[in-house]
């Protein structure tokens, strides 16, 4: 399984497999000039791919969000 979080309407992404792996991130460069902003954006981001993960992992084999 392979989720995606988000924060800042899109500024940071994360990757996540099923074992909660970060395996990529994508930090658009204009939120790079503030730090402590950007590690807020990151934690909610990574945060926010958790619980898509642990909600993908509570369905039933074979069946879809959508």
């Amino acid at each position: 399984t392979i989720v995606e979080g988000t924060s800042g309407n899109g500024l940071v992404v994360v990757t996540l497999n099923g074992e909660k792996e970060l395996k990529k991130i994508v930090i658009k460069p204009e939120c790079a000039t503030d730090v402590e902003g950007l590690q807020d954006l990151i934690i909610a981001a990574f945060e926010d791919a958790c619980s898509k993960l642990q909600s993908a992992q509570d369905m039933p084999p074979g069946s879809f969000p959508f």
